[in-house]
C-alpha cells in the first residue's frame, strides 16, 4: 500500500506493452487528465510525466513491474515521482467493477489508474532495487531456466535409451547427473557403439570422470549390453540425437556452474550473508532468492512474511458443512519454492531441530510434503526475527539440552 497516498493529485495508470504503452491519467477528483498510447521509448515517457507534473503531486501505476514494465519503472523512479504495481488478481478483480467486457489497452490503463486512485490498499510500491540485488535476480532467473532445460534434456536422454535398450537405460539414467555419462554417450551413444568399444575403454574413458565408481559402472554398463541383443527400430537415428543431447547436457550444466559463481560472489558481498549463512539448511542459491524476493520489502510480522511467500494455510469455514485448512496456492512462488526446499535440506542438518519438528507433523498424521510446508511456515518465524534483528541463528534451547 501507498503511504502517501493523500498527497497524491495525479494518478498516472500505465498499461505496460511490448513496443507500446497505453496511459490515463486521472486527478484526485476523477477527471481525465491523459488518455493516449505512447511508445516503449524513454523520452516520450519523460514527456509525459513532465507535461502531467504541473498538476501536483504523481503516482506511476503499472500492471507489470519487471520485463517489459522495467524501463517505464526505471523512467519515473529517475523522474522522482512515486512508483507502484497493480498486481494480477487486484486488476481482474477491480475490471469486474467496470462495465463491459472488452479488453482493450485503454480500458485497462483507466482501470489500473482509477484503483490507484480510489483503492490504495491494492497498490504495491516498487522500490528502487540494489544493484546488487539487480544483478542477482537476473542470474538467479537464468539460473533457473538453465536447471529446467537441464532437466529437460536429460528425461529426453532417458527416454530415447529405454526406447532402444531398457536395461542400459537404468545403468546410464541412474547415475545421468554424473558427468561420466553424459560423456559416455558423447563418444558411445549407441549399444552397438558401446559393445565395439568393449569394457576397458569404457572404463577408461569414465575413469577421467568418476575416479571412485568407473570400475563398478564399466562393468554394470557392459552386464546390461549383454541383457539385450535385438536391435529395435529407432536405434540408428538415436545415435545421432543421444550424442547432441549428451553435449547439449555437458553446455548447460558447465553454463549453470559459471553462473553458479558469480551469484556466489555477490551473496558473499551481500551484509546479511553472514546471518542468512547461519541458518541450516540456506544454501547459496536459497540465500540468493531470499534476498531478491524479501529484502527491500516490508512485513509487519511472520505472518505476513509466510503469506507472501504463500506458506500460511487458508481457513475455510462455511455454516456447519465446510470446515478445514489448506494450503496456499497463491504468494511468491519463487520464494515458496526456496523456502520449501531449505526446509527439507534442513532435516539432514547437524541441528536437529527441524527434523523434531517434521517427525511431530508426520505423527499427526500429516503427509510428508504436508510436514515439510509446516516445517517451512515454522522457519518463516524464526527468519524474520533474525531480519528483524540482525541476529544469527540459534539453536533452541530445548534441543541442545
Amino acid at each position: 500500500m501507498i503511504t502517501e497516498h493523500e498527497t497524491i493529485d495525479v494518478f498516472i495508470g500505465v498499461d505496460v506493452g511490448k513496443s507500446n504503452h497505453h496511459a490515463v491519467a486521472l486527478n484526485r477528483a476523477g477527471k481525465k487528465l491523459l488518455d493516449k498510447a505512447l511508445p516503449q521509448d524513454e523520452a516520450k515517457l519523460k514527456t509525459l510525466i513532465r507535461s502531467l507534473a504541473k498538476h501536483g503531486k504523481l503516482l506511476f501505476v503499472v500492471d507489470q513491474p519487471a520485463t517489459i514494465g522495467a524501463l517505464p519503472v526505471a523512467v519515473a523512479q529517475a523522474q522522482g515521482i512515486a512508483v507502484a504495481y497493480l498486481p494480477g488478481l487486484a486488476m481482474r478483480r477491480a475490471a469486474d467493477l467496470h462495465p463491459g467486457e472488452a479488453k482493450t489497452d485503454a480500458r485497462d490503463a483507466y482501470i489500473i489508474a482509477t484503483a490507484a486512485r480510489t483503492l490504495p490498499q491494492t497498490l504495491r510500491p516498487i522500490a528502487i532495487p540494489e544493484e546488487q540485488v539487480a544483478e542477482l535476480s537476473m542470474l538467479c532467473g537464468f539460473d533457473d531456466d538453465l536447471a529446467k532445460q537441464a532437466t529437460a534434456t536429460s528425461n529426453r536422454i532417458r527416454g530415447l535409451l529405454t526406447q532402444i535398450h531398457p536395461a542400459l537405460e537404468r545403468v546410464i539414467g541412474a547415475h545421468l547427473e554424473h558427468a561420466a555419462m553424459a560423456e559416455l554417450l558423447v563418444k558411445y551413444p549407441t549399444p552397438a557403439a558401446l559393445r565395439r568399444a568393449g569394457e576397458v575403454r569404457i572404463g577408461a574413458l569414465m575413469r577421467k570422470h568418476a575416479p571412485r565408481a568407473w570400475n563398478r559402472w564399466a562393468k554394470d554398463i557392459t552386464a546390461a549390453l549383454a541383457a539385450q541383443t535385438v536391435v529395435v527400430s529407432g536405434t540408428e537415428a538415436a545415435g545421432i540425437v543421444l550424442p547432441e543431447l549428451a553435449r547439449m547436457l555437458i553446455h548447460t550444466r558447465a553454463a549453470r556452474a559459471a553462473v553458479l559463481v558469480r551469484i556466489e560472489e555477490l551473496v558473499v558481498a551481500h551484509p546479511l550473508h553472514l546471518l542468512l549463512d547461519s541458518m541450516p539448511g540456506v544454501g547459496i542459491r536459497t540465500q540468493a532468492r531470499i534476498l531478491t524476493e524479501v529484502v527491500g520489502k516490508d512485513f509487519a510480522s511472520p505472518g505476513h512474511l509466510a503469506s507472501y511467500a504463500g506458506l500460511a494455510p487458508v481457513t475455510w469455514r462455511s455454516g456447519t458443512s465446510i470446515r478445514g485448512d489448506h494450503a496456499s496456492r497463491k504468494g511468491n512462488k519463487i520464494l515458496k519454492r526456496a523456502l520449501f526446499l531449505s526446509a527439507f535440506a534442513s532435516l539432514k542438518c547437524k541441528d536437529p531441530s527441524s527434523r523434531i519438528y517434521y517427525d511431530r507433523k508426520r505423527s499427526e498424521g500429516k503427509k510428508h510434503n504436508q510436514a515439510l510446508i509446516a516445517l517451512a511456515r515454522r522457519r518463516c518465524n524464526v527468519l524474520f526475527a533474525m531480519l528483524r534483528d540482525g541476529v544469527l541463528y540459534q539453536v533452541p534451547e530445548a534441543t541442545a539440552a
